[in-house]
């Protein structure tokens, strides 16, 4: 324990608190619904050259920059006090600066081993451009709720190439709260945010008959 306020473990330290605010932060916006992970997106990284080539490896844009962000900071300090934890046990802790490097070249391959897993869990990037007003007539599911007059939710629906999208969107003005996991029509747009009511079970049947597909 005395390993997590040394003067060798400080870079470390700080990536763990670094992770624990913006955990805080993702999950405190979450509950307003807003999604500080999907308002940053993915970050660009095509290209199989150079720097290009190297982020490309750790999949780099496979994942929302949020999400990549907080493996990085998790496993490098993980990392770091792993190796400190060692050099301790056997001599004494290493130099801050000395052991910054190996905890990042410990870092990258479990970066990228990670990235790979949470990237099944992901919905794939859009394959087509959609213009947001093609969403309206369109059936989804409420994931973050209840929609309600208030502040927006959030609604997973399919576009009509089958790529998935979160949109933010509240209940009509005379709908009832609408509770998570039920299935709505999008009926109209204001700016950003989409105008719901509770959707007909054959509307449900037709358009959102492959629910666990992505």
């Amino acid at each position: 324990m005395h390993l997590l306020l040394a003067p060798e473990c400080t870079p470390f330290a700080i990536a763990a608190v670094m992770l624990a605010g913006l955990t805080i932060i993702e999950v405190l916006a979450m509950t307003i619904g807003f999604s500080v992970s999907e308002w940053i997106g993915k970050p660009d990284a095509d290209g199989h050259a150079g720097i290009l080539g190297m982020l490309s490896w750790l999949n780099v844009g496979v994942v929302p920059t949020l999400v990549l962000l907080m493996l990085v900071l998790g496993f490098f300090a993980i990392s770091g006090f792993a190796i400190q934890a060692v050099a301790d046990a056997f001599w004494s802790p290493l130099p801050a600066i000395v052991a910054i490097a190996p905890a990042a070249l410990v870092t990258i391959p479990l970066v990228r081993a990670a990235t790979r897993a949470v990237a099944r869990f992901v919905p794939r990037d859009e394959t087509y451009a959609v213009d947001s007003t093609e969403f309206v007539g369109r059936v989804g599911e409420v994931i973050t709720g209840p929609l309600d007059q208030g502040l927006p939710g959030r609604v997973r629906t399919k576009d009509a190439h089958g790529n998935w999208h979160t949109l933010r969107a509240t209940a009509t003005p005379n709908e009832p709260p609408i509770a998570i996991g039920s299935f709505v029509l999008l009926v109209d747009r204001k700016a950003d945010i989409f105008i719901a009511v509770v959707a007909p079970d054959e509307l449900v049947q037709g358009q959102f008959s492959n629910k666990g597909q992505s």
